[in-house]
């Protein structure tokens, strides 16, 4: 078991270990930590860090960077993502690898600094202008945070696109024991400014519109097939099924684990991945699952749409979609099996 740490503190570090040598970013609560312990480490790698005078200019300099052919990404919370967006969208336009990390908070308009979940339609949909779709991988520790950075760079390269690792305030904030990864070798991609040629994009985006959209629709379906993630347990037989991610999902676990005991036919899926979402978990449930149940924290339901969708387009049945809204925070096992009671005696009722 490896030391305590911070959750933004390993972050910044497992991506430095992962081979990212440039940051460029502006602060805002709760991401800050990422910047702050950037700000001598990258120094002492031989890397850039770049307090950006806003976001909208910490963005452009990753487009710089990864037109460079360098391991670049930016952090931010709520509306300082928001105002990323044009960038975002460009750099999936240009076809170039970065990374962007979004410390949740909740809230609309400037928001609040309590932690929440209430991003997930911005990130799972491209939250700037055009045809796009970032990866999102979403970890429910600190350890899986860590894990995920290093992956979070190679499927942006191995896709030519941007992949987002959105975490929520809390896992930012909270310590836990994590084992750090091994330095991996630093490369700058031959596609990359070299001093004497442009970037070498892929090549799927031209002026052809027709052309463009089917190669995009193409790598997008390529990405649904391969980089589905998820943890599950006891769908096979449950009667009902929990679907939650990150913080959220690890008290779901307990509250799953305590009503199996209690004897109650329950299972969970856990989204690794909030995009592509996770269909494929819902081919192992038991075909007479009596009903579907979201918890999340934010005020109006998000992912329970994707349920929605994908037990439309997997099980074909009127099989009832509820959803548990916390709002902000992280649900305690004993709330979560509260309402779980109120869902079986009709309380709650189904939101499709």
């Amino acid at each position: 078991m490896g030391d305590m740490i911070k959750g933004n503190e390993a972050i910044a570090e497992a991506a430095i270990r992962a081979g990212a040598r440039l940051y460029a970013g502006y602060p805002i609560t709760p991401s800050t930590e990422i910047m702050e312990y950037l700000s001598w480490r990258m120094n002492e790698v031989g890397g850039t860090f770049i307090q950006a005078e806003s976001e909208i200019a910490g963005i452009n300099m990753v487009i710089g960077g990864a037109a460079c052919g360098v391991r670049s990404f930016t952090a931010s919370s709520g509306p300082g993502i928001s105002l990323k967006q044009e960038g975002i969208s460009q750099l999936y336009d240009e076809e170039l690898a970065a990374v962007v990390i979004n410390v949740v908070r909740y809230g609309n308009g400037i928001g609040t600094l309590h932690t929440s979940q209430c991003d997930y339609l911005r990130e799972t949909r491209g939250g700037g202008n055009g045809d796009y779709r970032p990866i999102v991988l979403s970890p429910a520790s600190i350890q899986e945070a860590v894990d995920l950075i290093g992956l979070a760079f190679d499927l942006a390269e191995k896709y030519r696109t941007v992949c987002t690792l959105m975490t929520e305030g809390a896992l930012g904030q909270m310590m836990e024991p994590c084992d750090l990864p091994k330095f991996k070798e630093v490369k700058r991609h031959t596609w990359g400014f070299d001093g004497k040629y442009s970037y070498k994009k892929v090549g799927i985006f031209d002026r052809d519109s027709m052309k463009e959209a089917t190669l995009l629709n193409k790598k997008h379906n390529t990405i649904k097939e391969n980089e589905q993630r998820w943890e599950d347990g006891d769908v096979e037989d449950a009667d009902y099924i929990f679907v939650s991610y990150g913080l959220p999902g690890r008290s779901t676990q307990g509250a799953v684990k305590q009503l199996r005991a209690e004897g109650y036919k329950v299972g969970f899926i856990r989204p690794i991945t909030a995009w592509p979402f996770p269909e494929k978990a819902f081919t192992k449930v038991n075909p007479n699952v009596k009903g579907f149940i979201t918890v999340e924290s934010n005020a109006t339901g998000q992912m329970v749409d994707d349920v929605a969708l994908t037990v439309k387009k997997y099980l074909k049945a009127d099989i009832p979609i509820f959803c548990l809204p916390y709002v902000y925070g992280i649900p305690a096992m004993k709330t979560i099996k509260s309402d779980f009671a109120k869902i079986i005696s009709g309380e709650i009722k189904e939101v499709y």
